[in-house]
């Protein structure tokens, strides 16, 4: 897999590339997140280290991220999707995800997975529905059981 510029809209930047993450910034804000209150840092790590990440920027600050769970072939999960306080209702969570979608080592997969509590509408909107609810979040899903069939 190669690092790659995702989306470029106006001084904004969307890149998997690993170099650039900001993992202390990254580790902050998940230790706060209702998903992955108290994470230790070293697990932060060794999950970029082992999953697909995109990185959002501000010029040289990052001030988004999430990262996909995949074997690149069947399925994928994706987590840790947050954009930092200051740069939300900007339309750039919606943008992460189609990158996200959209990149080229996550084409032809058969199931896309994810867990939420407060963002079914974005993740709706990339064809993600909702499979089991609780009181803490709703597990989403997109399944293609015809993707073998079709080729």
């Amino acid at each position: 897999m190669t690092a790659m510029v995702v989306m470029q809209a106006g001084k904004f930047l969307i890149s998997t590339d690993r170099s650039r993450l900001d993992v202390d910034m990254i580790h902050r804000f998940l230790a706060r997140s209702y998903w992955a209150a108290g994470i230790p840092r070293e697990t932060v790590a060794r999950s970029i280290e082992n999953s697909l990440c995109f990185g959002v920027y501000d010029n040289a600050s990052q001030i988004g991220f999430a990262r996909v769970v995949s074997d690149f072939a069947t399925y994928a999960y994706v987590a840790d999707v947050f954009i930092l306080e200051g740069y939300r209702e900007r339309g750039l969570g919606k943008e992460l995800m189609a990158s996200i979608m959209a990149h080229r080592d996550l084409q032809g997969l058969r199931r896309w997975s994810l867990g939420t509590r407060d963002a079914q509408g974005l993740y709706a909107q990339f064809g993600f529905k909702a499979v089991v609810n609780n009181r803490s979040r709703t597990v989403m899903e997109i399944v293609n059981r015809e993707i073998y069939s079709r080729s």
